[in-house]
């Protein structure tokens, strides 16, 4: 029978035993709640809008313009394009939308990225909400269990996210092209699509993974000074990270809406030259 003197339960996170005794949740008195619902939002639109194009499997190419979460089309079920990254490695039984055999590896390679870590670990999980701001977690395991532990997989999505990028590229090149494929015209498109590789190429290569790669397991920079000049330029890409990982997120999910568009005949490609 409970007689009212029993011990309180241990304390736990922040406040357990040995660490600083504060009645209030945090000290902070700024709308530091912005920055994670900002975020939500942010991913929750783009996961929206890029998987309702990514099953839709329709109006994602307007010649010469290709839509980036349907290059390269792997399946027979693609639309015919000319010149067109078109590889059909898969054969007539697949019958979902191309996208997805080709959405996985941007995925994966940003859903394991450090910075997307950090974004919806605070945004979705409140591990922690913000700097200073206790999360309501009362255990921490990091990612060393399961599904956490898969995103060590991150350095080979990055091996992954080349290809795709170099793709990417060629799609790109193939903007300078018209309507009927001829070469050394160039429309809004072409530069849609110029902005969104630039965007894809400095993301990518910002990426923690690349400069480990080009500038890890080095004893002497000395001794290496192309991979230290190599490491001093991811280097600098790295400190904007975020920013080009949301700018590349955004660029990517408006060229794709821009090839909607003309598929769909909202609007004819204006031509430059």
């Amino acid at each position: 029978m409970a007689t009212g003197t029993e011990p309180p339960a241990a304390a736990t996170g922040v406040r357990s035993p040995g660490r600083a005794s504060l009645s209030a949740r945090h000290l902070r008195t700024d709308r530091w709640w912005l920055a994670p619902a900002a975020t939500v939002a942010g991913l929750l639109a783009f996961v929206a809008y890029s998987t309702w194009r990514a099953f839709a499997g329709d109006h994602y190419y307007a010649a010469p313009y290709v839509s980036p979460f349907y290059s390269p089309c792997l399946a027979e079920n693609c639309v015919p394009m000319r010149g067109g990254p078109t590889w059909e490695l898969f054969g007539s039984w697949w019958g979902l939308s191309p996208a997805l055999l080709i959405l996985v590896f941007p995925l994966g390679f940003r859903l394991t990225c450090y910075y997307y870590r950090k974004a919806y670990y605070r945004g979705f999980w409140a591990s922690p909400p913000a700097c200073a701001v206790a999360e309501p977690h009362r255990t921490y395991s990091g990612e060393t269990r399961f599904p956490l532990i898969l995103q060590n997989l991150h350095r080979y999505f990055f091996y992954l996210a080349l290809p795709v990028a170099g793709i990417l590229t060629y799609d790109t090149v193939l903007t300078f092209r018209d309507e009927h494929y001829a070469w050394g015209h160039a429309g809004l498109g072409t530069l849609v699509f110029l902005v969104n590789i630039v965007l894809i190429w400095a993301y990518t290569l910002s990426c923690h993974s690349c400069r480990h790669v080009v500038g890890g397991r080095l004893r002497h920079f000395s001794k290496h000074p192309v991979r230290y000049r190599l490491w001093t330029w991811v280097g600098r890409l790295n400190g904007h990270h975020m920013r080009l990982a949301w700018a590349s997120l955004l660029s990517v999910a408006l060229c794709d809406l821009y090839v909607y568009l003309l598929a769909t005949g909202a609007f004819d490609d204006p031509r430059f030259f």
